[in-house]
């Protein structure tokens, strides 16, 4: 607004600046990534994290390869946001620090996103303005991607070996461990079901004589049967009367001692014979026996159409990676594959669509506004004029420049304006040595602002929603401070993208 109000741009200016294309790919995949979730399709990576685990260590190899895999394919944000809280629950489930896998998760995260231009915001942009196709920007930042995430891995295994090596009863002085069902229910309630043991004796006798069924009594053979559901109800209720207050004990003895004198009274009477009682039982496990296996048929169709549509869902997103590898168009692709989702759910698509961050969409608005102002100031290319002829790519002291501006202004500026600002410039100075050194100046600037995030905790908004996460779960709150992160990050940062950059041909 200001670089209207001053009349930097115009009101054309500032509406010709907002990048389209790049607005349609963000929401696509946005939208694509809301149906996978609902598709249960970041449930089943949860499981493989716990799957077999073989200790600590194993497990922060399998958060690396894991978060680095589902970030190239659904986006850094949105991984981050759906793995947290499995992390946090595996973690402790083990009695293990959560703050090594907490990390081992962001970074890679960060990591893995840069293999993709669907990954992060900024490889949006990149892939967008340089054309370059879905197939050689994996295929060029693929062997960087590999080898920094297992570089990634082992520095975590080096800085905090002991760590892990020595099981932290002290840390979790409560007991807190977590179940190995929780592990694998996460953001799922499993329905649960009465069983009969859980009824008290009188309701059994109540259930038992409220059926009146005259038959023969010439079942003698089921009174074992009956005795031993009886026997089971009465431990059940010895196990629950721990839990029942003073008070509650007293009303129930005052009542048992009515029930006993009414019991003497009519005892005179003549007895109802067991075996009725037994036949009536019968007749009430029958009964609800037979209302369960119908309600089972019922949901039998449901099953199946559930699983139809999570195929479906898979399906229409294996069809948009293929298409996207074939080099279609990507905006059109990641839309035309969010809309067949829409179709498919054949329901009403509002609470999907309310996930969609809009106002990170009406964000990227406004910062192709600024950040076109900010260059039509004049500024940008006066520093670029004077930093250019040490900023060559084709020397070894050309690209550690550029590296360490790159990386310094996305922790400063945030990495996707910086690729805004950077990205023409270094691909024309590129340019100028070959059309080869120009697709390489693409793909090292993706790979070194993607990086770039785990310099510090508030370098990406991938770690800011790892550190939110993990304070805000539910009974695991842990809070991931930003000098335990700056501790990793650093090292993390310079070596993974010092390696990075000697892989790019």
């Amino acid at each position: 607004m200001l670089m209207v109000l001053f009349r930097v741009i115009t009101p054309d200016q500032a509406y010709d600046a907002i990048d389209l294309p790049i607005l349609g790919l963000l929401f696509g995949t946005m939208v694509v990534s809301v149906y996978l979730e609902r598709a249960d399709m970041f449930k089943y990576l949860g499981k493989l994290l716990a799957w077999k685990s073989k200790g600590a260590k194993d497990l922060i190899c399998r958060i690396c390869l894991i978060s680095a895999i589902s970030s190239a394919l659904f986006t850094n944000d949105t991984s981050c946001v759906v793995l947290t809280e499995f992390v946090l629950k595996i973690a402790r489930q083990h009695n293990l620090p959560p703050h090594p896998f907490l990390l081992a998760l962001a970074s890679s995260a960060n990591i893995g996103s840069s293999a993709t231009p669907i990954g992060n915001p900024q490889n949006l942009v990149i892939a967008v303005q340089s054309k370059i196709s879905f197939g050689d920007f994996l295929i060029g930042i693929l062997p960087a991607m590999l080898v920094g995430v297992l570089v990634n891995a082992l520095l975590l295994l080096c800085m905090y070996w002991r760590l892990l090596s020595v099981q932290k009863d002290e840390e979790d002085p409560s007991g807190a461990a977590v179940a190995e069902e929780d592990v694998s229910s996460h953001r799922f309630s499993p329905a649960t079901m009465s069983h009969f043991s859980s009824l008290n004796p009188q309701e059994w006798n109540s259930t038992l004589d409220s059926k009146n069924v005259m038959r023969s009594p010439n079942a003698n053979g089921s009174t074992a049967h009956v005795e031993t559901l009886r026997n089971r109800g009465n431990s059940a209720d010895q196990n629950e009367i721990q839990r029942v207050p003073s008070g509650s004990i007293d009303s129930a003895r005052n009542s048992n001692a009515s029930k006993e004198a009414t019991t003497d009274d009519h005892s005179h009477g003549k007895e109802e014979p067991v075996a009725l009682k037994m036949i009536a039982l019968t007749d009430s496990l029958q009964d609800v026996c037979s209302v369960q296996s119908s309600e089972e048929k019922e949901n039998l169709p449901r099953r199946w159409k559930r699983r139809f549509w999570k195929f479906s869902v898979f399906f229409v997103t294996m069809g948009m990676l293929i298409s996207l590898l074939m080099g279609l168009n990507m905006s059109w692709t990641a839309i035309t594959a969010a809309l067949a989702l829409i179709v498919l759910d054949f329901q009403d698509a509002r609470p999907c669509l309310e996930k969609v961050s809009y106002s990170l969409l009406i964000f990227f608005c406004g910062m192709f506004i600024t950040v076109d102002g900010f260059n039509k100031s004049g500024i940008p290319s006066t520093l670029w004029d004077l930093m250019e002829p040490y900023a060559k790519i084709n020397h070894v002291s050309g690209i550690a420049i550029l590296a360490i501006v790159i990386l310094g202004l996305s922790n400063l500026a945030s990495n996707v304006p910086t690729v805004l600002l950077l990205g023409g410039r270094v691909a024309a100075s590129a340019a100028a040595i070959s059309a080869s050194d120009e697709k390489k100046a693409w793909l090292m600037l993706a790979w070194v602002s993607t990086v770039a995030g785990n310099l510090s905790l508030l370098g990406s908004a991938a770690n800011l929603i790892v550190c939110e996460q993990a304070r805000r779960a539910p009974q695991l709150g842990y809070t991931l401070s930003f000098w335990k992160h700056l501790k990793f990050g650093v090292p993390s940062t310079l070596i993974v993208t010092a390696i990075g950059l000697t892989l790019f041909r």
